[in-house]
């Protein structure tokens, strides 16, 4: 497995795999950031991202629809992307660090925290949903 590095990034794809895209730690920035490489497009989230997202996951307790959306759209509530983006986060608001990319936090953060092994995440052509590893139930669809 990669080291999350920039010189070894973690090489993602999105849920329903037809994505690829790259992210890596960047502890040095202020604040401490996950870079996401799409292509040409740089997105920056909270490095934080992945310990708040589990946690909030492991909270439900179950199946969490990814709803991934645009900054400029609304996100579908009780989404990952919604939590996202809510002011009552650990954040108070947006995980995405760029204004104007702040979105798709529903897309890019769920698969690299699979290839952590803290989710399991469903893979379907749309309406992909994640849930925490440590819920004690059988993968779903």
């Amino acid at each position: 497995m990669a080291t999350g590095t920039k010189d070894d990034p973690w090489e993602l794809r999105t849920a329903p795999g037809t994505s690829q895209y790259t992210m890596y730690r960047d502890e040095q920035a202020d604040p401490p950031a996950l870079v996401c490489q799409v292509g040409t497009t740089t997105l920056r989230y909270h490095l934080r991202a992945v310990e708040d997202l589990h946690g909030w996951l492991t909270q439900q307790g179950g199946w969490v629809d990814l709803g991934a959306a645009d900054e400029k759209k609304p996100a579908r509530p009780g989404t990952v992307e919604d939590w996202g983006r809510d002011p009552d986060n650990p954040v108070g608001g947006w995980y995405g660090l760029r204004n104007g990319y702040r979105g798709r936090f529903g897309m890019y953060l769920p698969p690299l925290l699979e290839q952590l092994g803290l989710v399991e995440l469903t893979h379907a052509p749309r309406n992909n949903r994640v849930r925490a590893t440590d819920t004690g139930q059988p993968p779903g669809r």
